[in-house]
C-alpha cells in the first residue's frame, strides 16, 4: 500500500492514493477534515465495512448504519487520542440486537484493522443501539 500526499499551500494537503482516490486534509479546519479527525473517520469506516457485512451475512433487514464517534486528546503535545468511543446506531425492520452486539464485537475483537492498531495505544470503546423504522 502506498499513497502520496503533497502540500496545497497553507495547512492544506492532497493525499492521493495508488488507485488515484483523493483526500484533502487541512491543519487549519477551514476547507477539509485535519488528520487527527481523519483518524476518527478511519476508525468509524472501517468498523463500519465489517459491521455492514455481518449483518447482511446474518441476513438481517437493515437500511441505515451510523457511527457516531468522539475522540478524547491527551491535553500536552503531542496531543494523541486517549480515548475513541464508537457507537453504532442500526436502522431497520425486525433488526436483531444479538446480531448487532455480534457484529460490532467482532469489529473489535477481530476484523477492523484501524481499531485493533490504534488499540495498541488508544482506550478504544463501542456501543451501539437498535433503531426500528
Amino acid at each position: 500500500m502506498k499513497v502520496n500526499v503533497q502540500w496545497q499551500g497553507d495547512l492544506l494537503f492532497k493525499g492521493v492514493t495508488e488507485q488515484g482516490h483523493e483526500l484533502k486534509l487541512d491543519g487549519n479546519k477551514q476547507t477539509a477534515a485535519t488528520p487527527m479527525e481523519a483518524i476518527l473517520v478511519a476508525a468509524a469506516s472501517c468498523s463500519s465495512v465489517d459491521v455492514v457485512s455481518i449483518l447482511q451475512k446474518s441476513r438481517q433487514q437493515f437500511s441505515d448504519v451510523q457511527v457516531e464517534v468522539t475522540g478524547e486528546r491527551a491535553d500536552a503535545v503531542p496531543a494523541v487520542f486517549t480515548d475513541i468511543h464508537l457507537h453504532f446506531k442500526v436502522t431497520g425492520s425486525d433488526v436483531s440486537e444479538k446480531q448487532v452486539e455480534r457484529a460490532v464485537n467482532l469489529s473489535a475483537d477481530k476484523y477492523c484493522s484501524v481499531a485493533i492498531m490504534l488499540s495498541s495505544s488508544v482506550n478504544i470503546t463501542h456501543s451501539f443501539e437498535v433503531i426500528a423504522e
